[in-house]
């Protein structure tokens, strides 16, 4: 019978939980700094902040032309005002120091 050398037999008694940690090591390196790791997940955090203050200043500019396109819907009938400054606009006849009073309507 052939007698194993101790290298041998350190080696095989080793193997196994030295792939254990290359395959524990392998996945906690992933799970911190890979693709969709904690480093990786903060950067989508602060991403997604930035896009949420982008977007609500993209409502808020949205909901403005909203209000001047209901303003001018014909069905409702146009607000004269409205139709009044497009108009002096268009023909270029506002002057900067122009200070438009609101009448009460009844």
């Amino acid at each position: 019978m052939k007698r194993a050398s101790p290298m041998s037999t350190l080696l095989r008694r080793a193997g196994l939980p030295a792939a254990a940690l290359i395959a524990i090591g392998f996945f906690a390196y992933n799970a911190v700094l890979g693709p969709n790791g904690i480093v990786a997940a903060k950067q989508v955090r602060q991403e997604l902040a930035t896009k949420q203050r982008e977007y609500a200043v993209l409502e808020k500019k949205r909901a403005e032309l909203k209000n001047r396109v209901d303003l001018l819907d014909p069905k409702h009938g146009a607000d004269p005002d409205m139709v009044d400054e497009l108009a002096r606009k268009q023909l270029n006849v506002v002057r900067p120091d122009e200070v438009i009073i609101p009448l009460d309507k009844k």
